[in-house]
């Protein structure tokens, strides 16, 4: 088996293409191993968590979360069914693109998935119905270090493709930035 190739680096997020296995009985794919990732051993991270999140309808945000102190998190995303518009925002404070955001599309048919490093705070909208993705987390989830930026929030502008949005009633409740925020 081949190992991935890392196809571009943006802010630190770094996009990789994993290879699908396909024949008569069906279809392979390793989302992840050590040595698919090699830039995690040599940094010295370790999965804590796999996540599986399903959404229903196209047009839902989930987002913009991250997680503070000794639990900020790295995070790769893998879209497993539909089509998602995946949005990073840089929220270190000593990056030339702090609070600038990066947005990808990831799908199942691309079959490309995204390493988020910790400082980043992380959303997606699903431009299909029933979409499905994994997320693999390097710190469990604690909700006292839970934080996350209003989708909504002018001071990052995020160009949505899916204008009539349906966000959560807490991610609604999520803050707006303040002209104050240093960062992480």
């Amino acid at each position: 088996m081949k190992k991935n190739k890392e196809i571009k680096k943006i802010f630190n997020v770094k996009i990789i293409k994993t290879k699908k296995f396909e024949d008569h009985r069906g279809k392979f794919n390793k989302y992840f191993s050590s040595e698919l990732y090699p830039f995690l051993k040599k940094e010295n991270i370790s999965i804590k968590e796999i996540n599986h999140c399903f959404t229903k309808k196209k047009g839902t945000v989930r987002g913009m979360h991250f997680q503070t102190g000794s639990f900020k998190e790295d995070k790769i995303i893998t879209c497993l069914k539909g089509r998602i518009f995946d949005v990073v925002v840089d929220l270190r404070k000593n990056s030339k693109n702090f609070l600038k955001y990066k947005s990808f599309i990831l799908d199942e048919k691309i079959n490309h998935s995204l390493f988020i490093p910790k400082g980043f705070a992380h959303g997606y909208q699903s431009i299909t119905n029933n979409t499905e993705i994994i997320y693999f987390v390097t710190s469990s989830y604690m909700p006292k270090f839970e934080k996350g930026i209003n989708p909504n929030c002018s001071k990052l502008n995020i160009k949505w493709p899916i204008t009539n949005k349906i966000i959560s009633v807490k991610d609604k409740k999520l803050p707006y930035l303040k002209s104050n925020f240093k960062g992480l």
